[in-house]
């Protein structure tokens, strides 16, 4: 269960997105199971992927000017799992998101980057630990749970905003414990209807309605690493279909 393929946990503490053993979500939801005028568009998307050394230090690329990583073919080692939010079209990401999600050292990136997500659906901004222990009381695997720092699935946080919603941040919340989030109370209104899943990064671009990603054959992706991490980073459509052929769930919200 715990970050396949390397076998252990990772030294960097903020991978901490787990690998189904169960795949029957992505078998029995694809996105193209839906008929193309169903399906959402210009959405945000929330992939769970292998994290490679070469992803660690974007660079930047002379003809287009963007943050990239990737691009040179040589990823390195696997050092864990993450998740992370692709952005939709018109780089609708403000600046203030950006600094607000940042994860820590923890392994949150599942609470953060659907709550990444459910800000640019909504507008708002979320209390991404409360989802991340929701999401491991859900996930199946009774070696996660509320408060223990690892990580959880993509699904599994996905399950949480379809039957409970999310909960607005106040900043009130700043400090509060675990036990404290578990009394927090979610709007359903904040949730999602439904989630789908893509297998190939030509089903993401469809989705994304990202002009910019069409024209670089790439995706942006919004990190959960603050400051530390460049807002925006690049990555090719190649390595996205790779990932998913490496044990990636690749999500697709359909917003209230």
């Amino acid at each position: 269960m715990r970050y396949r393929p390397i076998g252990s946990d990772p030294l960097d503490g903020r991978l901490g997105r787990y690998i189904p053993d169960d795949w029957s979500h992505l078998e029995s939801y694809p996105i193209t199971a839906l008929p193309e005028a169903d399906r959402p568009t210009a959405v945000p998307v929330v992939i769970g992927v292998n994290w490679y050394e070469a992803f660690d230090g974007p660079e930047r690329d002379e003809r287009s000017g963007e943050m990239v990583v990737g691009a040179g073919g040589d990823l390195g080692r696997i050092r864990g799992g993450h998740c992370v939010c692709l952005e939709p079209g018109g780089e609708p990401d403000q600046q203030d998101w950006y600094h607000f999600y940042n994860q820590g050292h923890e392994g949150a990136c599942v609470g953060f980057g659907w709550s990444r997500c459910m800000t640019l659906l909504n507008k708002g901004l979320y209390t991404a630990r409360w989802l991340w222990d929701r999401a491991k009381e859900r996930d199946g695997w009774p070696q996660t749970n509320p408060g223990d720092g690892g990580g959880t699935s993509v699904r599994a946080a996905a399950e949480v905003l379809v039957a409970a919603g999310h909960v607005d941040w106040d900043p009130a919340y700043a400090d509060d414990t675990v036990s404290e989030r578990a009394a927090y109370q979610p709007d359903a209104a904040d949730g999602i209807l439904a989630f789908r899943w893509a297998t190939s990064a030509a089903e993401v671009h469809q989705v994304l309605g990202n002009s910019r990603a069409d024209e670089l054959n790439a995706v942006p992706i919004l990190n959960s690493w603050g400051e530390n991490y460049p807002h925006r980073v690049w990555l090719p459509d190649a390595v996205l279909d790779r990932l998913i052929g490496e044990d990636g769930e690749v999500a697709i919200p359909t917003d209230r």
